[in-house]
């Protein structure tokens, strides 16, 4: 990333954002100061104090014992997560992002980065070992990632191979957790660095299978393994990263009872087999350049027990169904930017070129053959920011960014679509800077979100009735979503640096808003259809606000806090069934979200940290009326340290509350009620501790 300077006023105002933990690091001293960090998933860093971000450090993945990112985002305004797999891998933001994925390919809301590669839509593989840092950009981040970064972006970094370390890590935990992890890096010589890392956890999972007689049916099975070098010579500066995640977990979480007790003769899998790769060089002059160049290679499977019971359950009216989705995922892309900084103005241009091949197999006990498809995608963009000093206190951006995709379907249905789009998203704002310890900004975001085929209804016309065929073929195809996102922003830290604000007020318009449809359709054999497909609503809103503070009242204590806000709705929706939807709250979107942390260093080997969370209650889906209740969680840790060993007792969700983290409504799958239409729930995690013993030098 391009490094630019800050403006007078603005060098000593935050770094980039509001969270740090000074103490939880070891690093309270004698002054009252909270430390400052870097944001890098931005297209200018240092305009990052300004943008409406979350940050997490190594020592919030600490404090909650941090498996995976889903573990985290509860501590993030106005974020969100859908499960329906082994792990909440569907993310949102705002009240904008997907819920699930089978058949359909899905054109994703939120991307997602793993040292500047694109995982977008393999959330399963945000695995947190080794990671340095979590950056979360609220609003759309078009100019810097195109159509994949509608509602924002998460970036995840991995340690730097500068930084001179040795890490080894033992835990167990409750439900037969286990985790052991290691990694080193540092200096080789006086130009190069280099970084290996490697974990594997294991749990069998809060869940029991009664009809197998197991408890591991939903337990997971997850390895990490990381490895990065850097080479510096003079303006020359060459980064290379190599990641392979290997996630071979159950899926087993359903019941008919809505209990922890499945029933299952056929639990799923929900694996991920991905190797990352990215190689970037720097040179630094006149005008900076950098080229990078990345790839994955993933496959993954999903599989679950249809009629989540066993043979025999109800004789008379049971039925028996497997379903397994098999894909594989090719991605390769090549970013070309350049920056200069000028007196009072600076810019940044670029191209992007990506390419990503998928393909699916569908293995389902009621199709005749397994169903197959391919999916390719070429994507050529060009970007760009300028910005302008209009006065010390004052700075003027503006950027955008024009894709051209091309989008190439076919299946074993006879399906085939190509598709030719030329998307744009753009930015522009005022900073201004009065005085070193006040900020404040507006801005105005574009996103845009690709539209495409919907191929399951497409399949499904030759066996439908002809009266209603033709209805179904106008929704064919889904268009392009586009969001118009206003923000206004003020920043605030105290004269000593101990306490520290930001609150960022945001208003996001959706044009065309692509929304999951379903439709339950009479074949001509008198037999039942039922389709699932996306289609767009005309209009809809997402308003709210998100804030955090930060204050460290002694140099031993420390207190996190953040609030969100939001109002999502549909303002002109009328499903495909004919039900008007106007008014109503988008799912997957809280009203309300917020944390409470404290930080207590002791004494220098006695460190303690605990968290409140809570969450509103939303709709799981727009389908259906079922809601996810509101909660509240607390999280814990206390950690002993001697010298360079520390011995670490955490927990979460310390109360054991009941919540959930996927619902269904519309359905009912219990042959002893008749299937009956009754709501189904996905458990989220029950109370969780264990101890971890680490080695770090």
């Amino acid at each position: 990333m391009p490094s630019f300077k800050e403006p007078s006023r603005q060098r000593n105002l935050y770094g980039a954002c509001l969270l740090t933990a000074s103490i939880a690091s070891g690093a309270a001293g004698t002054e009252n100061v909270l430390e400052e960090v870097t944001v890098s998933a931005t297209l200018r860093p240092a305009h990052a104090a300004q943008r409406s971000i979350t940050l997490f450090a190594p020592v919030d993945i600490d404090s909650r014992s941090a498996q995976h990112l889903e573990d985290l985002l509860s501590m993030a305004p106005n974020v969100n997560t859908a499960s329906g797999a082994s792990r909440g891998r569907y993310l949102q933001i705002r009240g904008i992002g997907e819920r699930s994925q089978f058949v359909e390919p899905v054109n994703a809301s939120v991307a997602l980065l793993l040292d500047g590669i694109d995982i977008t839509g393999l959330g399963g593989a945000a695995t947190t070992w080794d990671i340095e840092q979590i950056e979360i950009l609220r609003g759309p981040q078009g100019t810097l990632l195109g159509a994949n970064a509608l509602a924002g972006l998460i970036g995840m970094s991995s340690s730097s191979p500068n930084k001179a370390d040795l890490r080894l890590s033992a835990g167990i935990e409750n439900y037969a957790g286990r985790r052991l992890g290691a990694a080193w890096g540092g200096p080789l010589g006086r130009r190069l660095s280099a970084r290996v890392a490697a974990e594997h956890y294991a749990t069998d999972g809060a869940i029991t299978n009664t009809q197998l007689g197991r408890d591991d049916t939903n337990g997971r099975d997850e390895l990490t393994l990381r490895a990065g070098a850097l080479w510096q010579l003079a303006e020359h500066r060459l980064e290379l990263n190599w990641h392979r995640i290997d996630i071979a977990n159950g899926y087993d979480a359903f019941s008919l009872d809505n209990t922890r007790q499945t029933l299952s003769d056929q639990p799923g899998q929900d694996k991920l087999d991905t190797d990352l790769a990215r190689i970037k060089w720097s040179w630094s002059g006149d005008v900076n350049l950098s080229v990078q160049v990345s790839g994955a290679s993933t496959d993954t499977e999903y599989s679950y027990d249809e009629d989540w019971a066993y043979v025999g359950i109800a004789p008379a009216l049971e039925y028996r169904s497997f379903d397994r989705y098999l894909r594989g995922r090719d991605m390769a892309s090549v970013e070309l930017r350049a920056d200069r900084e000028e007196s009072g103005w600076r810019w940044a241009v670029g191209t992007y070129s990506k390419r990503e091949r998928e393909s699916l197999t569908r293995q389902y006990t009621y199709l005749p053959s397994d169903f197959q498809s391919q999916l390719d995608i070429d994507t050529l963009a060009l970007f760009g920011q300028v910005d302008v000093e209009l006065t010390p206190e004052l700075l003027f951006y503006l950027g955008g960014r024009i894709e051209d995709r091309a989008t190439d379907y076919r299946d074993s249905a006879a399906v085939a679509s190509a598709l030719d789009d030329q998307l744009w998203s753009g930015r522009l704002g005022l900073d201004w800077t009065p005085t070193r310890n006040h900020s404040f900004y507006i801005g105005v975001s574009r996103g845009v979100r690709a539209g495409g085929p919907n191929s399951s209804l497409l399949a499904s016309l030759p066996s439908v009735q002809l009266n209603v065929a033709g209805t179904l073929a106008a929704l064919g195809l889904f268009e392009d979503e586009s969001l118009l996102n206003t923000e206004l922003g003020w920043r605030w830290q105290s004269a000593e640096g101990s306490a520290r604000s930001a609150l960022t007020l945001f208003s996001m318009e959706r044009k065309d808003q692509q929304v999951r449809q379903s439709v339950t359709l009479p074949r001509d054999d008198g037999s039942t259809l039922f389709i699932d497909f996306t289609d767009n609503a005309a209009r809809g809103h997402n308003r709210g606000l998100e804030w955090q503070g930060s204050w460290m009242p002694r140099s031993d204590v420390q207190v996190n806090a953040t609030l969100g806000y939001l109002r999502a709705r549909f303002d002109d929706y009328t499903t495909a069934a004919g039900t008007d939807l106007s008014g109503r709250a988008q799912p997957q979107a809280p009203e309300w979200m917020g944390s409470l942390g404290l930080t207590w260093q002791v004494t220098s080997q006695w460190f303690a940290r605990a968290d409140w969370t809570a969450m509103d209650s939303y709709f799981f889906s727009d389908r259906h009326s079922t809601l996810s209740p509101s909660r509240q969680l607390l999280n814990g840790r206390i950690e002993w340290r001697l010298g360079t060993w520390q011995i670490a007792l955490w927990g979460r969700n310390l109360l054991n509350k009941t919540y959930f983290t996927r619902g269904f409504g519309s359905f009912g799958n219990d042959p002893r009620k008749g299937y009956a239409v009754e709501p189904y729930y996905q458990y989220g995690e029950p109370r969780t501790y264990g101890v971890t013993l680490e080695y770090r030098r």
